[in-house]
């Protein structure tokens, strides 16, 4: 009996690594009383298991839009977009919501703790509905507060609240890490504490990081540097060697 063959994956591959995002001619236009806005004017782009890829440029560029067609937080004009096997431009409502819930960490400039609850507590909200999750206080010592885990957010520093913010998101063991300008509201010593931590979720657990920043030293940290102007994707570039965060310079 002849073996059977090995059925090979048509999904784009880099180094190894095959896209768990494949995006091409993404439009996305909003409409603004009479006026129209075009974000996104004919995006193709893979992102790769395991990568970290930082996302360059400047305010309108498309950054923000991108990332949020990428997470199912919005759906595209016109286009197809892939996360592995869903189809997220041809999902509903409620395929998102679960596409988002089993698959997707959210890390936002600001953090949207809840004020009332504290660390583990705040963590502990995503624990709840994921499948299989971290407990909340080992995600807590994984961004470096597993002291803190019994403190409410008034009690922490900015960038104390934002390590708890990527704990809630990798507490559910996400696929994919969409963090938009996590360190914006942060000073360059804090922000290279959380960027740390991003690196580390990337490594530790295999999840696939994309930072959004117009930071471009942050993109010394990367895989691969995805640069956005006008709507469109101008560069990407590859880095061989990749700085650590504390090593960044801006």
């Amino acid at each position: 009996m002849p073996e059977p063959q090995r059925k090979e994956s048509s999904l784009p591959q880099n180094g190894g690594r095959e896209a768990v995002f494949v995006a091409r001619g993404l439009t996305k236009t909003y409409r603004m009383g009479e006026v129209e806005v075009q974000a996104l004017r004919g995006v193709d782009l893979d992102l790769f298991g395991g990568e970290l890829a930082v996302l360059l440029g400047p305010s309108g560029s498309g950054k923000s839009t991108l990332l949020n067609i990428l997470g199912g937080l919005d759906t595209p004009t016109t286009g197809q977009v892939h996360y592995r096997d869903h189809d997220l431009f041809a999902a509903d409502d409620d395929a998102l919501t679960i596409y988002r819930r089993e698959h997707v960490g959210f890390v936002f400039q600001f953090y949207n703790l809840i004020p009332s609850l504290t660390a583990r507590e705040n963590v502990a909200l995503v624990t709840d509905i994921a499948e299989s999750p971290l407990p909340a206080e080992q995600a807590l010592e994984m961004v470096g507060l597993g002291a803190r885990v019994d403190h409410f957010p008034a009690q922490m520093s900015g960038g104390e609240q934002q390590r708890v913010a990527i704990a809630r998101a990798i507490a559910k063991r996400p696929d994919v890490l969409l963090c938009d300008e996590p360190t914006g509201a942060l000073d360059v010593h804090t922000g290279k504490i959380v960027l740390e931590v991003l690196a580390r979720a990337n490594v530790e657990l295999g999840t696939t990081v994309a930072v959004i920043t117009h930071n471009a030293a942050i993109g010394q940290m990367a895989d691969r540097v995805i640069t956005m102007h006008d709507g469109r994707i101008a560069t990407v570039t590859s880095n061989t060697v990749k700085a650590k965060a504390a090593d960044l310079s801006w």
